[in-house]
């Protein structure tokens, strides 16, 4: 998370609806080398106290969770560079704006006969988003084939600690200087849902 204040000022509520509606994220846990980090589609409650997810059984951090591990999970929003001349003034230098939540806490395994509620519960969720596309769910499968798969996969939790936002969207600059580099930043579309980021420089988190 990036320490100037000016970037912290989102409050607990704004990340947790922005950390629920991404649904996605980086699990990463630390080990006696470099961290063991898994890309992972998750659900995190309204209160934003728990997070749901599955890995694959294979996944070396299940094989770290026979106790509670801690661990951050990273959900990265949109982000793009900035050209220091769509500024319009002296002396600045190129930066990087983005949005990011992340979540610390403890994972523990479940017990493997909650995967199906789980696969369940996560299909809905982002099933529900494409509508009016008919809604997929497991009973289109045929039995043996799920049950097979879900097999390999194993139900986990995150009892979460601690939330923490960076919007890192220009508010260090003066409104005017901020407002000039949105329309040139959305234009350019380097970077990841560009279009999102301009927008919110133009309204940054109180």
């Amino acid at each position: 998370m990036h320490p100037n204040p000016a970037f912290r000022q989102a409050d607990t509520a704004r990340n947790i609806a922005f950390a629920r509606n991404e649904g996605f994220g980086l699990l990463a846990v630390a080990t006696g080398d470099a961290p063991l980090i898994s890309h992972i589609p998750f659900l995190l409650s309204e209160d934003g106290t728990r997070a749901e997810f599955h890995l694959v059984r294979s996944n070396p951090i299940v094989r770290l969770m026979s106790a509670p591990l801690r661990a951050r999970l990273a959900v990265q929003g949109p982000h793009s560079y900035v050209s220091p001349d769509w500024y319009g003034i002296a002396d600045q230098v190129p930066t990087w704006n983005y949005v990011a939540v992340h979540l610390v806490g403890e994972i523990t395994l479940q017990p493997q006969e909650h995967m199906r509620d789980l696969l369940d519960r996560q299909s809905a969720e982002f099933e529900a988003r494409l509508a009016p596309k008919p809604e997929w769910r497991a009973e289109k499968m045929t039995a043996d084939v799920l049950d097979r798969m879900m097999r390999q996969i194993v139900p986990c939790a995150m009892r979460v600690d601690e939330i923490a936002g960076t919007w890192k969207l220009g508010q260090n600059k003066p409104e005017d200087v901020r407002l000039r580099a949105a329309d040139p930043l959305e234009a350019a579309g380097q970077g990841q849902e560009v279009a999102m980021l301009a927008r919110l420089m133009r309204a940054p988190p109180a």
